[in-house]
């Protein structure tokens, strides 16, 4: 009897992991650009403003050089779904909605990019693009970080 019960315990363990499965970011964004690590540095070097979602702690432990903290606050970490209780300070984004704006984090499974860049989209900016490699393939190419 006792192991009927470990391994109806372990099985109810074993749903509830796979349940909270993380789930890759997609491979494009309606209504703006996916951009790869070659693409982000000719926008950096062109004087986009990156805008990194990452939290606070995250940012000031290092961040691509130049960029801005808006960070996304998310209720579904880690999945599309979006939430109307997530936080996203869109005052902090530049007034002239045709910058040219290029989102990220730290690379996927991290939807913070990806959902700070998709509320831009909705607000009305008009050049969007998303990193979705982000900071570690940044870091990768030894691009400048701060």
């Amino acid at each position: 009897m006792r192991i009927a019960n470990l391994l109806t315990v372990l099985s109810i363990s074993f749903m509830a992991s796979a349940a909270i499965a993380v789930e890759e970011t997609p491979m494009n964004i309606p209504g703006g650009t996916i951009v790869d690590v070659a693409k982000a540095k000719a926008l950096h070097d062109k004087g986009a403003l990156f805008v990194d979602a990452r939290v606070a702690a995250e940012y000031a432990e290092k961040h691509i050089k130049g960029s801005i903290n808006v960070v996304y606050k998310e209720v579904h970490k880690k999945v599309a779904k979006l939430d109307p209780k997530d936080e996203f300070d869109l005052a902090k984004l530049p007034a002239d909605k045709a910058k040219v704006l290029v989102f990220y984090c730290n690379g996927s499974p991290c939807w913070r990019g990806y959902k700070g860049a998709d509320v831009a989209i909705k607000a009305g900016y008009k050049n969007v693009n998303w990193f979705r490699d982000g900071l570690p393939a940044w870091e990768e190419k030894r691009f400048p970080t701060e």
